[in-house]
């Protein structure tokens, strides 16, 4: 007897979650932190003055991506919540139309009329809501919305973004530091999209481009503010 085998595939819709919430942080935390200690590097401030600077954007900003994160997220997760709720009344007042609904959906994608009736008997009978969820709503467990999760991984990675530039700026040279704080974030930037756009299965090389690109230009906008504005010291 002939056994069928389980044909298992590897998505990556799984990562979309945590993936966007921990790269957005990660790159946050390098851009805005290597950002704001060449502004300040650039104006004449003391290495000590770097690093206290460094600490306190790079706490203020793992809290402000946290709450930022975290009440975006949940605003979806309250808006598909109504939408369930409104479904969950829908289909308990009026089973039939929801039931012609699911249908009409299944038509419209391409099944023959009856095979779209028995599917739609078959989900409704199985799970009536969570059919309506995944088919009308775009709702599923895979998407749905995770408050806690995208807050926690946004500010562990904003930290652990936001670390690599202070890092570079307690051990580099003072002469110099400028050059390395800006040097190694773009090297910590391209390495970051490449990791990314890996996992996510994208192009390395435009995702290795963008990150760097826009990093480059934030350093440079904050530099050229910190010559313009900055007080010798």
């Amino acid at each position: 007897m002939k056994f069928m085998h389980r044909h298992t595939e590897s998505h990556r819709s799984d990562r979309i979650g945590w993936l966007r919430a921990a790269v957005l942080g990660a790159n946050d935390g390098i851009v805005s932190t290597a950002s704001l200690l060449v502004g300040v590097a650039v104006a004449n401030a003391s290495h000590a003055t770097l690093l206290v600077t460094g600490m306190a954007g790079l706490m203020a900003g793992a809290m402000s991506m946290a709450a930022g994160e975290y009440i975006s997220v949940h605003s979806q997760a309250d808006t598909e919540q109504a939408d369930l709720s409104r479904e969950r009344a829908e289909l308990a007042s009026d089973p039939k139309a929801e039931h012609v609904e699911l249908t009409d959906i299944y038509i419209n994608r391409g099944v023959s009329p009856d095979l779209a009736r028995q599917v739609a008997d078959q989900l409704m009978a199985h799970d009536a809501l969570g059919s309506h969820a995944r088919e009308e709503l775009g709702i599923s467990d895979t998407f749905t919305a995770k408050p806690l999760q995208a807050a926690w991984a946004s500010a562990a990675s904003f930290v652990a973004g936001a670390a690599l530039p202070l890092a570079v700026t307690a051990v580099a040279p003072e002469h110099s530091v400028i050059a390395w704080i800006s040097g190694m974030s773009l090297v910590f930037l391209g390495s970051l999209g490449a990791v990314a756009a890996k996992v996510g299965g994208a192009k390395v090389i435009t995702g290795v481009w963008r990150v760097t690109f826009w990093g480059a230009l934030a350093m440079g906008v904050t530099a050229l503010v910190g010559h313009l504005f900055g007080a010798v010291v």
